[in-house]
């Protein structure tokens, strides 16, 4: 017998409420205050917060935002779409002239403007229930107190030493005295402790026209980057229908462009035009056909998914069922295909943080934030503690592209919330971290759950695979040895992982069964994921 589905958590329920975040301490805030009688947007806000702080190589004020709200009471499901967009200033000819071929990995010409803050604000206004300043208030104390530093932050402030020492602000913070932090040592933010502060008095207009922002700007100019005050007080975000697709009876909902969402869904697509359940779950078959699947959805993605206010995006056509059956067809069962690789212009973007909450009201909360690569531009504001993310990594600076750099534009963004709806009403709530591995993720995590039946826990232990860029396909060691040799034999590249390896995501999933009126909940151990209910 397989045991592809053997777990090591328990799966977690609840008959009121239930949360889960990407660290025990969010999941932990989040609950406190659905306890207290706030609302799932509530929580999510209060939880993302408590990443801020806790897993401050992922997200922070200075990153993006992308939510998936579902309003009981309205029966409404909404995008929030609050990642920012390039200054005036930053053009392709000007980066070109300075040099760069390719947008740079870090430093101020990486930065575009940071939106968390607005999209925080603007979720709380339209869904929430309590103020910014209550639900920053459960993320001060562990800036200005400190938290324990865990393993994993200690391997990217590892991996990033040289970039935050070069940020002096970043290096002193993370790197006190010069020296790596230890497990169990407390790491404290007095920086951003006084950020939040501000936060809380003035709420996103410290930021956007305040303080906060000054000090962004003058770190901007010191560096010769393009900011002025105007391209923060000019932020806005955006209120989105989600796109759309019906897989098995269900409908998979995400954000449209500028998101990669459509890809989760051109893959549904296509293998909702096979059946799935004639293969073995762990079968190189399978492996096989969505990988090639993948591959041809990430072609589809990299040439055409951009800011739609700049250059159209064929939503409709890149969805249509027709479209689908015919991509499928391409598809040689027996050998890997190499002529439809995605070209890499994303490079890399592991780190994020992924949170969903469903309430006793039956609103439900995807809330998916970044800072994009480890520790974002690896730059820091000195006076504010905040690091700033390296979205503009996400453009392209190829002239004539839909996705290069321009003016006031957003990037391509590789964050994306996802709902499986049935009957109209939240049936499946989803998602991970991982950049260009998070449609593959949540597929993964799809045809678990409604094609092989796993449950919530099932699908985030099960092993799982990544295709890269570069045509490799990195595959779990908990395959079986034939799976992996049928993928060698088919001509993929294949780089076997250790079991529970990080760069699989941190998935998370909440089941909503309707009928018992039970919640089921399962986080994924690859990271820190914790689900709480109640």
């Amino acid at each position: 017998m397989s045991d592809h589905f053997t777990t090591h958590r328990p799966l977690v329920m609840g008959t009121h409420w239930m949360v889960t975040a990407d660290h025990p301490l969010a999941a932990q805030a989040g609950a406190g205050v659905l306890d207290a009688g706030g609302n799932a947007v509530d929580a999510a806000v209060a939880a993302n917060l408590v990443m801020t702080t806790v897993r401050p190589h992922m997200c922070g004020l200075g990153g993006d935002l992308f939510m998936l709200i579902y309003t009981a009471a309205s029966q409404e499901l909404a995008v929030l779409n609050a990642s920012g967009r390039a200054p005036a200033q930053a053009t392709r000819e000007a980066y070109r002239q300075m040099g760069y071929a390719e947008v740079p990995d870090t430093g101020i010409h990486a930065v575009t403007v940071p939106g968390a803050i607005a999209g925080w604000q603007a979720a709380l206004e339209k869904h929430g229930t309590l103020g910014l300043d209550t639900l920053v208030a459960r993320a001060l104390p562990y800036a200005r107190d400190g938290f324990p530093v865990y393993s994993e932050l200690i391997q990217f402030i590892q991996e990033r030493r040289d970039d935050l020492q070069a940020s002096v602000a970043a290096g002193e913070i993370y790197l006190p005295g010069g020296r790596m932090p230890r497990v169990g040592q407390r790491l404290v933010q007095p920086r951003l402790a006084e950020s939040y502060l501000a936060l809380m008095e003035d709420g996103p207009d410290a930021f956007y026209r305040g303080r906060l922002g000054e000090a962004l700007v003058a770190l901007s100019e010191a560096e010769g980057g393009f900011f002025n005050e105007a391209d923060l007080a000019g932020h806005t975000v955006d209120w989105q229908a989600p796109i759309t697709t019906a897989y098995r009876g269900f409908t998979i909902a995400t954000a449209p462009p500028s998101s990669q969402g459509i890809a989760l869904l051109m893959q549904a697509n296509m293998l909702a035009h096979s059946d799935l359940t004639a293969m073995t779950v762990d079968s190189a078959e399978l492996v096989h056909l969505m990988v090639e699947v993948k591959k041809l959805a990430f072609a589809e993605r990299d040439a055409r998914v951009c800011d739609p206010a700049f250059h159209p995006v064929p939503v409709d056509a890149m969805l249509a069922q027709a479209g689908a059956a015919d991509q499928l067809a391409r598809i040689d069962p027996d050998r890997a295909a190499e002529n439809c690789m995605p070209r890499d212009f994303t490079r890399g973007g592991e780190d994020t943080v992924y949170l969903t909450v469903v309430d006793p009201e039956g609103n439900a909360v995807v809330l998916i934030q970044s800072l994009y690569e480890a520790f974002g531009s690896c730059l820091m504001v000195p006076a504010t503690g905040m690091m700033l993310h390296n979205r503009a990594r996400g453009f392209t600076l190829e002239a004539g592209h839909p996705n290069v750099l321009a003016p006031g534009k957003r990037p391509y963004h590789t964050l994306h919330p996802a709902m499986i709806l049935r009957d109209e009403k939240p049936d499946i709530l989803l998602g991970s971290p991982g950049a260009d591995g998070q449609t593959q993720t949540n597929i993964q995590l799809a045809v678990d759950l409604i094609d092989f039946g796993a449950d919530a826990q099932q699908a985030n232990e099960a092993p799982r695979w990544r295709s890269n860029p570069d045509g490799s396909l990195m595959i779990e060691n908990r395959f079986p040895a034939h799976t992996i040799a049928g993928l060698k034999a088919r001509g993929h590249d294949v780089r076997v992982m250790a079991p529970y390896a990080t760069i699989m995501g941190s998935s998370q999933v909440i089941m909503i069964d309707r009928e018992n009126g039970v919640l089921q909940a399962g986080a994924d151990p690859r990271r820190q994921a914790y689900a709480i209910g109640r």
